[in-house]
């Protein structure tokens, strides 16, 4: 399926810049979290990646998938590209299958994680993030160099810069995919048992859309995404990792996803160890007692290697 036509809806695609992109682009991200959360990665090996549609993120995916829906089905220029209203009615009719089985079979899998990126001589972190994400000053940041992951062609796995734009600019982009599409349509002439191919590309590009937008008032958290998509995984190499948390909103899915070597998708000596290009404690933890009672830590959870790696910010903020 994933190749079949794709060169003739590859201009849905064109604004994805491989010079702006992983693995193009390998740039320092950081992940700002508690220290009970950094606690936890360090001990379990893993990190967790969460469902967007549990998380404050809920909106931003929600009015990508449901608006770029309602313009695809509504459209006047697609109506007339497909030149009958029978060929236009094939193609709501795939579209909404492909929609209604991302709701019921993909949407419940479909995960994110969160980080941002991080300048080489930046050992203090963004104010704004130990604020947000941070513990308020009282946590952590884990930098990792995506420069030492080698992730392969075959993985689930999509790295990617999220892009920021005003609702207006994500509906101005959303319009300019659905006039792109019928041109494309119009032109290619498909046989009616080929247009379902035209809504498979199109959905798959509202999803990308979706899950790497964010409003412009995120902007200064330079975000960078790890997402995984249940309906790219054919091997189901990650369906072990499915797991849950039990938060204050309920229960939650997570994707558990343990950093080591992943047969077919992720390099042998994949590490823990290896991805660490620091870890910066929060301003609120600057003491040297603090520093010390971390390394403590990294000593019992037997990573003494990743103790040179801790730095301390010294931005001059305190929380409470």
């Amino acid at each position: 399926m994933s190749d079949v036509l794709f060169e003739v809806f590859a201009p849905l695609f064109s604004d994805l810049r491989e010079e702006d992109a992983f693995p193009t682009k390998r740039p320092l991200l950081a992940h700002y979290t508690s220290i009970p959360v950094l606690e936890a990665i360090l001990r379990n090996n893993e990190v967790w990646l969460s469902n967007p549609l549990f998380m404050n993120d809920m909106e931003e995916v929600r009015f990508g998938i449901n608006s770029g829906a309602n313009l695809f089905l509504t459209s006047a220029e697609i109506e007339s590209a497909c030149r009958t209203k029978e060929r236009f009615d094939l193609l709501k009719s795939s579209f909404n299958h492909y929609f209604d089985m991302f709701a019921r079979d993909h949407a419940l899998d479909t995960y994110i994680f969160c980080l941002s990126e991080h300048s080489k001589d930046d050992t203090d972190g963004l104010l704004s993030m130990w604020r947000g994400y941070g513990g308020n000053g009282a946590g952590a940041a884990i930098v990792f160099d995506s420069a030492r992951i080698n992730v392969r062609n075959s993985s689930p796995l999509i790295i990617a810069k999220v892009q920021y734009g005003s609702t207006e600019d994500r509906k101005t982009w959303l319009q300019q995919r659905v006039t792109q599409f019928s041109e494309i349509v119009g032109e290619a002439n498909l046989p009616d048992d080929k247009l379902y191919l035209g809504s498979y590309w199109f959905f798959e590009r509202l999803k990308l859309f979706s899950v790497f937008t964010k409003h412009k008032g995120f902007e200064e958290e330079k975000e960078w995404r790890v997402a995984y998509m249940r309906d790219r995984d054919a091997s189901k190499s990650f369906d072990r990792m499915f797991s849950y948390w039990v938060g204050p909103r309920g229960v939650e899915p997570k994707l558990k996803f343990k950093i080591e070597h992943i047969s077919g998708i992720t390099e042998d000596d994949f590490s823990l160890s290896k991805i660490v290009e620091r870890i910066i404690l929060g301003p609120s933890l600057s003491s040297p007692l603090a520093h010390a009672a971390i390394d403590r830590m990294i000593d019992t959870l037997g990573l003494s290697n990743l103790k040179d790696l801790v730095k301390t910010s010294t931005i001059p903020f305190r929380s409470g």
